[in-house]
This record gives C-alpha cells, structure tokens and sequence, in this order.
C-alpha cells in the first residue's frame, strides 16, 4: 500500500487554476522531489499534503498509522521555552512510556506476585527500545551535531532564535521524532555545505518516506530517487535522481518536437494535396478532397514544446593580460576579541575561477568585504593588479529607483539609447512584456540578471558573486549559470550551491579555524582531498560512518593537463615557464608556512597528523609542477635550438 496517493487532484486559488487532475502515489522507502518554477504549484501541493489547505478535486490519502513530520509546522511554546526543550519534544511518546514504566515499578514493588505486572513492564520496555528511548542523548547530540546546534544555541530561549536557527532547530525536532514520512520544503536552506552533506547522507539512510521541495541540485542527486516535476499545471515523472532529470527532460522535448514538426509537416501535406484536387476541378477529385478534409479536421497536433531559452552573450575585457590579479598577504581580523582571520595570504590569477568556501561564521563574508574594501583588516596588506576593473554581485541586489521599468533603469544607469537597452535586455532573456515591468515586480534571481546585464557592457575583468543562486528557483540558476560561463575574467564566489561550485570552480579558498587551505582542483578533487587528506581534531558523533582515512598519495593531488603541441612559438613556452615559476614560488612558500605550523603544533597530534597529511599533499603537487616546467623548458630548449 503506498504512504502517499493522489488521485486526480485539482486547485483553484480564485479563478486561477493551480492544479488539475494530479495523480500520483508515493511507495515506502521512496525519496521523491517536487520540482518546478517558482510559482508553479509545489508549496500548494505541499499544504494540500498536510491539511492546511483544501482542495476543489479528487482526493488525498496517507498510509493507515502513518505519522508524518512536517519542516516549517512549528508549535507554539512558552517564552521561557529552551531549544533544548523544543529537541526533547520528539521524545513525548517515550517519555509517557518511561513514566508508565516507573508506576508499574513502584505497583510491583507493592504486589511482587502479581505476574501480569511484570508482563505490561516487559511489552512497554520492548516498545521504549523500539522508539530508542534509552538512546536520546546520543541521537540529540548526534543530530544537533550534524546540523550545527551547538550546545551554546541548545541553552537559550527558542523565541530568541533567527528564523533561519529556528528552522534548523524544527528539522533536528522531526528528525529525531523518527515519523514514517518526511515532508520537507527547502530543508538545505541556512545550512552550510557540511550540514547539507549530513542532511543528505541521513536522508539517504533513513528508512521512511521523504518528500522533498528543494533547489539544491547537488542534495538532490545525493538522497532522490524519484523527480515528480510540476508545470502548466499538470506533472511529469522521472524514475531518476536530478542528473538523470535534467537528460531525460532534455530528451524528452526533444522527442516531442520531433513528433509536433512530424505531425504538423503531415497536414500541411494533406492540405496541399486537398487543394491540388480542388484546382483540378472533377466531381471524383471533389470527393477525394473532401474526404482528406474530414480527416484533417480529425487530426490533432501535439503542442511544440516550450524550450529553454539561452544566453547569447560572452562579457569581460578579454584584453586584460595582467597576470597576478590580486595578492592577499598575512590578513588579519578579530571581532570582540574573536579572531576570525589569521594571516591570511593567497594570490589570484589571470582568468581563475575561485571558490570562497567554509562553514557559516568561518569568515567568508568578512573575507570579501575586506577584499572590497568595505572593512578595514587588522593587518595584512592587499595588492590589486595595475588596470583591474572588479565588479560585485551581492546577495540582495538594489537598485537606485526600483520604480523605473527595465528598459528605464538600463538608460539611467547606463546612458544608453532606448534601442540599445532593449537589444541588450533581449541578450539577458527580458524580452517583450517584460521589459516593461518596475524592478520591484522582478524576483531576486531576474534582479540579480539584470545586474549582471548592465555590468555586461562595462570594461570588466574581475567578477565577484556572494551567493549568486541563493533561494532561486532551477530557472533562474541556470540563466545565471549561463551569465557567467559567458564571463571572460577572473571570478571569485561564494556559495553553498554545490552544483554551482563543482561547474565554475577551478580552484578552493576553504577557511577554517581562521586558516585557510588552498586547494588547485575542481570541488569534487577538493572533497576527495578532504576526505583522505585531513583528519578533523575532534570526530563529532553525528558524523556518518566514512571509509577509514589514507595518506594521501599522488593520485590525489590534481594532475597538469596533458598539453598538446604548442602553435604559439617561443613567447608562449616563455610565458608559460613564468606562470610555473610563479606557482612553484607560492607552492615553496606554502611548504614553509605549513613546516612552520607543524613545528608549532608539535603538542597536538591530532593538529600534527592534519598538517603532515597536507604537508606532503604540497610536495607532490610540488613535484608534479617542476616535472611540467622541466618539461616545458625542455620543449623551449628544443624550439630554440
């Protein structure tokens, strides 16, 4: 029997139609996401699941004795109410058996012989351990632990949380309830990377039902194994995670446009025939006519596809050959006596594509507002490279009018004619009716794609993004995808977007404990490095069970691309000998920076093994970089010779 059936549901808000005839059943054990636009219908689908909203059609049923725990239904609690309060309330049902448990303890004591006594003891016992009620304090740590509940945030009042704490809190509270189905809307959203890694990994263990409205493609693929996609009011089904999706979606489309030109080339076929035979004029022809006529107003085409419209633009100044874009040398920062930043030092090259990672509080947002100029270091010393244009894309973009309509706002801001800024809006997919609309009207993903229009035009070389896809839908990430592939420069980001990361980043600035490691390789090397290459100094006990950690070795470190024969004569081979010379350099100096810290912690061996493990990281990749220029210098010898 399954845990979810929806049969023929139907939503009106008003006159408008949410939702027609959704049919759908949800098996145990299955992971299935709701995906879509925003606005499509999925929250409502959602609500309707939950009963807080009615429906106009068909029906909604959940498994007999099913229980189901819902992220964002928060009860109400009393001011004086601690969060820890709020995490033991998943534990009603064993308590109230531990408190039956004590009367029959205390009746037994009052009449030993009565046998039926120690029977009723011995079902609820059974029944306490089956709930893990004599568990709780290591499932709360171990769960607190996984999401980022410190015990510091456990001893304060629950009202006086963020909301973003208070859905943390509310999802630790359901995970812990141990429920049959798991109703989750954006449950990655105020998680950073490692508790979103958590998250996926329990979902993906969990032995119930998991409904799932999220954004996060990464998260999706790692604990999905169905997509139920919402659109024009119906739903389609994929029996994959979102991978799997985004081709089979792909493919799809395609086939229904052959099938719609198929169909359509079909009658226009027979219209040519059906007026071929009328032109001719004979009584027989007449009748041929007609009856192809009959059949081609029986005829039905299938509706063309709507497809995903793509960007046509690349921006940047690609003329900007200054190779050290930016050097970061020894940044310090301490708020309240915290420090946040130790001695911070990394160089940026010509054309990088960095990623700022690290968990919430670890100082990526200071990082970046000391980088532009917003806060002032402790110490430490930037250096911008000579003709360096940098521009910034900020969480929440604004604008100086946000009553202007876009066309309005491209010529104010820009000093562009009325031509150029439609042309220019219709390259950043605003087209038609929706340049007419005010800023305010547009959502963040479309402000933030505005913005980045306007920057397009500009002599620009150095892209910084906070957060570029935070809280947008699948669309409108993807277009902002597609407008920064096309850009040219150098880029620095931040983000918890983990498909994101793994499709732009060809290089890790990862702070912890105000250092920061940096890592030459995509997100995925990075993990992997991670993961064999340092040991964290105190296991948490809600970490999920990993293969036993190795030395890393060779294989590990990011290999230099093989190269193919060089078309560019000796200016090229020179150039490329200089841009090795300067890696092996910040290499050689990393080396000594990391033998320095090892003699300091010569105390903390677990401090010790982490910064051996990079230590000899360094040193290979080290290695590999003199191979390559011997190689190179070799090539040039050659060319010289």
């Amino acid at each position: 029997m399954a845990d979810i059936s929806v049969q023929n549901l139907t939503k009106y808000y008003g006159d408008r139609l949410i939702l027609q005839d959704i049919s759908f059943d949800v098996q145990p054990g299955e992971k299935v996401a709701i995906l879509g636009a925003n606005g499509a219908g999925k929250t409502t689908l959602l609500n309707i699941l939950t009963g807080r909203l009615p429906y106009d059609g068909g029906y909604v049923s959940f498994g007999q004795g099913k229980t189901a725990g819902v992220i964002d239904q928060m009860p109400d609690f009393q001011p004086e109410t601690t969060v820890e309060d709020v995490l033991r309330l998943a534990f009603r049902v064993s308590d109230e058996i531990a408190a039956a448990m004590d009367e029959l303890t205390d009746e037994m004591s009052r009449r030993p012989d009565d046998a039926s006594l120690l029977g009723r003891y011995a079902r609820l016992e059974t029944r306490l351990e089956a709930l893990g009620g004599y568990n709780r304090d290591f499932e709360v740590d171990r769960v607190c632990n996984g999401l980022e509940i410190p015990r510091e945030m456990r001893a304060q009042r629950f009202e006086l949380l963020s909301g973003g704490e208070k859905t943390r809190v509310n999802l630790a509270r359901i995970i812990l309830e141990q429920t049959d189905l798991l109703l989750l809307d954006e449950p990655t959203n105020h998680l950073d990377m490692d508790a979103v890694d958590w998250l996926g990994e329990y979902l993906l263990a969990y032995r119930g039902t998991v409904l799932i409205i999220s954004h996060d493609r990464w998260f999706i693929d790692q604990c999905c194994d169905r997509v139920i996609e919402i659109h024009d009011c119906t739903c389609d089904f994929y029996n994959g995670n979102y991978s799997y999706y985004a081709v089979e979606r792909k493919r799809r489309r395609e086939e229904q446009l052959k099938h719609h030109e198929h169909e359509l080339a079909e009658k226009r076929r027979l219209e040519a025939v059906a007026r071929t035979m009328h032109e001719h004029g004979t009584e027989h022809l007449a009748k041929r006519a007609a009856s192809i006529e009959k059949r081609i107003a029986r005829m039905t085409v299938t509706d063309r596809p709507k497809t995903d419209k793509k960007m046509t633009v690349t921006f940047g100044d690609p003329n900007y050959e200054t190779e050290e874009v930016l050097k970061v040398r020894d940044i310090t920062k301490s708020y309240n006596d915290r420090e946040i930043l130790h001695e911070i030092s990394f160089n940026i090259r010509n054309r990088e594509r960095v990623a700022l990672l690290g968990a919430n509080g670890a100082g990526k947002t200071t990082l970046l507002k000391i980088l532009l100029g917003e806060e002032t270091p402790d110490g430490g010393v930037i250096r911008k490279g000579v003709g360096l244009k940098p521009a910034y894309l900020p969480q929440q973009v604004h604008f100086a009018n946000p009553r202007r309509n876009l066309i309005d706002t491209l010529i104010y801001d820009k000093n562009v004619s009325m031509q150029v800024a439609r042309n220019r809006l219709g390259s950043f997919q605003f087209s038609g009716e929706t340049q007419q609309k005010t800023v305010e009207m547009l959502s963040g993903g479309e402000k933030s794609r505005l913005r980045l229009c306007e920057l397009m035009y500009d002599p620009l070389n150095f892209l910084i993004l906070d957060e570029p896809t935070n809280h947008l839908d699948l669309a409108s990430r993807e277009w902002i995808e597609e407008a920064v592939e096309a850009f040219d420069g150098t880029l620095l980001f931040v983000s918890h977007d983990r498909y994101f990361v793994e499709r732009f980043a060809t290089r890790v600035l990862y702070l912890e404990g105000g250092h920061l490691i940096d890592f030459i390789g995509t997100y995925s090397e990075f993990l992997k490095f991670r993961e064999k290459g340092v040991l964290p100094e105190n296991p948490a006990p809600s970490s999920p069970p990993r293969k036993k950690r190795e030395a890393p070795t060779l294989d590990d470190v990011p290999k230099p691309p093989e190269r193919l024969k060089r078309t560019g004569g000796t200016k090229n081979l020179q150039k490329q000998l200089s841009s090795l010379e300067r890696e092996i350099s910040q290499l050689e100096t990393q080396a000594g920076e990391l033998e320095r810290q090892m003699l300091e912690a010569s105390s903390d061996s677990g401090r010790l093994l982490e910064l051996m493990a990079e230590k000899e990281t360094c040193d290979e990749l080290l290695a590999a970089k003199m191979d390559e220029w011997e190689a190179v210098a070799a090539e040039l010898e050659e060319m010289q010779t």
